[in-house]
């Protein structure tokens, strides 16, 4: 069985905004193929700034 890592290549922090959802699924869908993921969370301390981090598979 082959296990398989995954890197943290970039992470930013941006302010929180209701539409950036739709970026990330749009480069999961596109982007896939090109052992690339990409993640979107709220901040733990502040509600208002998101976390988009870029990892490979």
């Amino acid at each position: 069985m082959r296990h398989e890592k995954i890197e943290t290549l970039s992470t930013v922090k941006l302010q929180n905004n209701p539409e950036l959802y739709k970026i990330v699924d749009s480069l999961n869908r596109t982007l896939k193929d090109d052992d690339l993921m990409f993640g979107l969370s709220l901040d733990e301390d502040d509600d208002e700034t998101a976390i988009f981090t870029i990892y490979r598979t």
